[in-house]
């Protein structure tokens, strides 16, 4: 799972990722879809909001025993 952060329209931002403009590596290679239903409650966000949440959501993936994220560190 790939955790991250953008300014852009989410499904623009998945597009340019696998198409490898500016592109996350692993979510370039790997990249399925995107996951809404974690996180669409939580926009519109300040930037620095944003930040502090990346790092926690990926935190918590993890914990919760998600095999492989990358991102929000």
């Amino acid at each position: 799972m790939y955790v991250g952060q953008t300014s852009r329209d989410p499904d623009l931002r998945f597009d340019q990722h696998k198409a490898g403009y500016k592109a996350s590596g692993a979510a370039r290679r790997f990249g399925v879809r995107l996951a809404p239903e974690l996180t669409q409650h939580l926009n519109p966000m300040r930037r620095w909001e944003a930040e502090e949440l990346e790092a926690a959501l990926a935190e918590a993936l993890i914990a919760a025993g998600v095999p492989w994220v990358e991102g929000g560190h």
